[in-house]
Order: C-alpha cells, then structure tokens, then sequence
C-alpha cells in the first residue's frame, strides 16, 4: 500500500501511536462517535495524529502532518455515545490536505509512507532494555507478538515506553530509518543512565 492515497477521518491526540501499537480510547464527542460508527460499519482505519495546535476536545485541533493509521480490532459501548475502543496501529502517512466538517470532524487527503528500512541487527542495548521492560511488566504490557529480533518492532515499541516528551515520540514517528531510530534512542538510553543501570544490575 506504500504511495498509496486514501481518504481518511483524523483524530489529532495529544499521544503518538506507532506501527504495531495499541490505542485504548474512550469517545464521546459526536464527531467522534460518528467517526468510530463509520469506521466499524466500513472496517475501515482512521488516522491517529499528535496535536501541533489546539487541544484533543473542543474546536478542531491542527496535527502534525505524519500520523500513523488506526484500526479498531476491539469496542463496546459502556453508555449511549459513548465507545470504549482498542485500536492498533498499521501503516504510517502524511497529510497531503485537510477539511474540516460543519461537525468539527477533520478528514485528511493522506498519502501511505514507505515501509522503515530494516537491518540486519538490533541494537542489543535497545533490545535488552525491552526485553527487561517485558520481563518485569509482563507480555500484557507491549502488544504481541514480542519480537524482539525484529528491528522494527524493537525501536517502535522502545520509544513507546521510554519516558520521552510527545514531540520526540513525534520525530521518532517520522523517521524512514530505522537504524537511525534506533542509534537515537541509544542514545537516549545513555543520557538517562539506563544502560548503566542494567549493566551494575548484570
């Protein structure tokens, strides 16, 4: 689907959601829930964004131009209008236009971004910290399969953990190599003395 164009509902949040990822939402606001109604009728993604301006309730907020595509794997309804969702995180895109609706809602003209590059090896620095992270939260805790072998999955799911702020979760997001992803969160595991931590506590 890499190149490809689609037409889709945004949902700027003030969280970044990754490849691989799984978003737990409550919705509430009518855009929304018409959104979600739409979305499960058609099986049908929505794409995730985090917020460049604005706020997640009230008047539209403006996203960051790369998101990332949402699928709703799991919902109930708790209340009238209100869904309970899992979501999870397929490919990435960037906004090429928006429009918003008389209703508030936004929809994108979104272009499929390519696939990351994929080496050879993971960073066994990245790959130790999750595997401890894992250990000590639980499987529960990453959403499955743990493939910890698998570069991709290894720099989305760190950088999901790692106490970062939104906007380098955000740059982390946009990143088309993954080698880069994960040589800067390295680095990141450096400056915060993590793998120092893990290598007294070997």
């Amino acid at each position: 689907m890499s190149g490809g164009i689609l037409e889709i509902p945004l949902f700027p949040l003030g969280t970044v959601l990754y490849p691989g990822g799984q978003l737990p939402l409550k919705i509430f606001e009518q855009r929304y829930v018409d959104m979600t109604k739409a979305c499960l009728r058609d099986s049908t993604p929505f794409g995730v964004c985090l917020i460049r301006e604005g706020r997640e309730v009230g008047e539209p907020a403006t996203p960051h131009a790369v998101g990332c595509l949402a699928q709703i794997e799991q919902w109930d309804v708790p209340h009238p209008n209100l869904f309970a969702i899992l979501a999870r995180g397929g490919e990435r895109f960037r906004i090429l236009g928006a429009a918003v609706s008389p209703g508030g809602l936004i929809t994108g003209r979104v272009e499929i971004l390519p696939e990351p590059s994929r080496p050879a090896t993971v960073d066994r620095a990245c790959q130790e910290v999750l595997r401890l992270a894992i250990e000590r939260a639980g499987s529960d805790s990453v959403p499955g399969p743990i493939r910890l072998d698998d570069p991709v999955w290894v720099s989305y799911r760190l950088a999901e953990i790692l106490p970062i702020t939104p906007l380098e979760k955000q740059a982390m997001l946009e990143l088309d190599d993954t080698g880069t992803r994960l040589a800067q969160l390295h680095e990141l595991l450096l400056k915060h003395g993590i793998i120092e931590n893990i290598n007294k506590n070997k």
